[in-house]
Order: structure tokens, then C-alpha cells, then sequence
């Protein structure tokens, strides 16, 4: 069991659902907030966040397209997001704690195959949740609105550490 490498994404999906039930407050217009060097609204990048989430989570299996989120997905509402949040979370803490050892993985695209370290697949799902994060933080703080402090520090107040 790879426990350590579970351990960053129980903080990947505090910090996602920390974020995403910070901005449930946000109106329309905050929702649409989107600054000129962002890939996209507060709205949409929330979705594209879990979205990402579901595909890495796939990919790990060799698998992608099944209908998980995308920046062009409806947007599902706050509690069906925070519920996707969960499950692809979860996935991914499970997929985690799983690899010992890491395996490639064959990922068919357009009638070719792929080759990837699993890892590979975790490794992108943390960097572009935090990118994102990002980006939302940096939308709502030009619109003036305050952000919750993601910082590991505050991870492990909600854990119960030091």
C-alpha cells in the first residue's frame, strides 16, 4: 500500500472541495469572473478541474471519453460537483494507495496506442488540479472576493497535525 502517495490526494481533495464550497457564496457574475490569462471562468474551470479528475482517473485504466466532465459540460450545479468531486477524489486515493509498483498503461487514441507509466497520469491530475486552483484564486481575487488559503499548512490543521 503506497500511503504516501494517498496522503497527496486526501490534500488534493481537501483542497478541491475547500475551494469549491468556498465559492457555493459566489453570484452569477462571480461565477463568470475570468481573467484575460486564465483558460477559462470560475464556472468552467471548476467543472474542467473535476472533469480532469474523472478522465486521469480513467486513464489509469487504459480507458478516457466515458462521459466525464469537460469545459463544454453543462454546468451540473454545486452539490453534483461536490459529489463528482468526491468520487473522482476518491478514485484517485485509491488508485494511489494501490501502486507499488508502477505498470504501463496502453491509452487508444484515434486508432493508435499509447504508452504511459501509470504515475504519470497521477502526477498530472495533481499538477493540474493545482493549476487551476490557481487560476480561480487569482480570478476571484481580482473581483475582490476573498480565497480560502489551500496551503498545506492549513491541510494539516484540518487533519489534526502538529
Amino acid at each position: 500500500m503506497n500511503t504516501p502517495l494517498a496522503h497527496v490526494f486526501h490534500y488534493n481533495k481537501w483542497a478541491n472541495l475547500t475551494l469549491i464550497d468556498a465559492c457555493t457564496a459566489l453570484t452569477d457574475d462571480q461565477l463568470a469572473t475570468r481573467l484575460p490569462v486564465a483558460s477559462g471562468s470560475v464556472r468552467e474551470l471548476l467543472v474542467h478541474i473535476v472533469g480532469g479528475q474523472q478522465t486521469f482517473a480513467l486513464r489509469t485504466k487504459g480507458r478516457q471519453h466515458e462521459g466525464e466532465l469537460n469545459r463544454q459540460s453543462a454546468w451540473p450545479g454545486f452539490d453534483m460537483l461536490r459529489r463528482l468531486a468526491v468520487e473522482s477524489s476518491d478514485d484517485l486515493i485509491a488508485i494511489a494507495e494501490a501502486l507499488d509498483e508502477d505498470s504501463d498503461v496502453d491509452l487508444p487514441w484515434q486508432g493508435n496506442s499509447f504508452y504511459f507509466p501509470k504515475s504519470f497520469f497521477l502526477v498530472h491530475a495533481i499538477e493540474h488540479a493545482i493549476e487551476h486552483r490557481t487560476e480561480i484564486k487569482l480570478a476571484l481575487a481580482s473581483a475582490g472576493v476573498a480565497t480560502p488559503d489551500l496551503d498545506a499548512w492549513k491541510f494539516s490543521e484540518a487533519q489534526g497535525y502538529g
